[in-house]
């Protein structure tokens, strides 16, 4: 093994040079020498020759610091906590906070990769696609998340009048009795008007033609023509007349 290659015995004891302890921790020599002039791990000894000589707790020692670096902690950190009384505590806490960052970071390139993918679809739909287009398409991806929320807490509430609407079903057709179907029907007219006036406050439209992005007159959202990412409307900034792409929009502050 290279490890028992590069070891020399002095007196009994295992001495490693500059050299042999850069290889043994893949380092370069410049950095075994760095380390040292910062005085972050001087030589045991030097030889007769005036050559460094590094013994096993060194190398131990060397290790710890490369396995530091390689997690991102800085040198001035490693001094530090190398020279305290009681560095394995010291190092363990360093480590949490370290992997806590790390961790961060990770999750905001994973948000950036994932809004990355997003805009791609939305590009993949496009004829002609411009500067505007691409600014539409990242308001549209920034904003989807909170779309989503908008429309799963509508269905949510929705749910128990769904069902309800099946119990008045189910009772009408074994009794006869058309009291809970009435019932039903007085409680989604209310429901329906919430619905709409809440959903309706929070979206607004973008305009494929001049790029900028509306609210839309209630009546006119309600009876246009639509799919489920599309509005036929009229742009309130230009007039231009036609499918428009829905953003959610956080309600300003007054």
């Amino acid at each position: 093994m290279i490890y028992n290659r590069l070891r020399k015995e002095v007196n009994g004891v295992s001495k490693y040079t500059t050299g042999e302890l850069a290889k043994l921790c893949g380092v370069s020599v410049r950095t075994v020498q760095y380390y040292d002039s910062r005085n972050i791990l001087a030589p045991s000894e030097l030889s007769e020759g005036g050559r460094r000589l590094y013994s096993e707790e060194d190398l131990k020692k060397m290790k710890t610091i490369c396995f530091l670096r390689e997690v991102g902690l800085p040198i001035n950190s490693i001094g530090d906590l190398l020279r305290d009384e009681n560095p394995e505590s010291i190092i363990s806490t360093m480590l949490d906070q370290q992997e806590q960052v790390l961790r961060e970071e990770l999750n905001e390139r994973q948000t950036k990769l994932d809004t990355i993918s997003n805009m791609r679809r939305e590009l993949k739909g496009l004829q002609n696609i411009s500067v505007e287009s691409i600014g539409d398409i990242a308001h549209i991806v920034k904003n989807k998340k909170e779309l989503n929320k908008l429309r799963a807490t509508i269905l949510i509430t929705g749910i128990p009048i769904s069902i309800f609407q099946i119990v008045a079903i189910m009772h009408l057709l074994f009794t006869g009795k058309w009291i809970l179907l009435l019932i039903w029907v007085g409680i989604l007219m209310p429901y329906a008007i919430w619905v709409s006036l809440f959903y309706f406050k929070q979206v607004a439209y973008v305009c494929p033609e001049c790029h900028e992005i509306f609210k839309a007159n209630l009546k006119d959202a309600i009876l246009a023509d639509h799919t489920p990412t599309l509005r036929k409307l009229t742009c309130s900034h230009c007039g231009h007349h036609g499918f428009c792409v829905e953003t959610y929009r956080k309600e300003e502050k007054q």
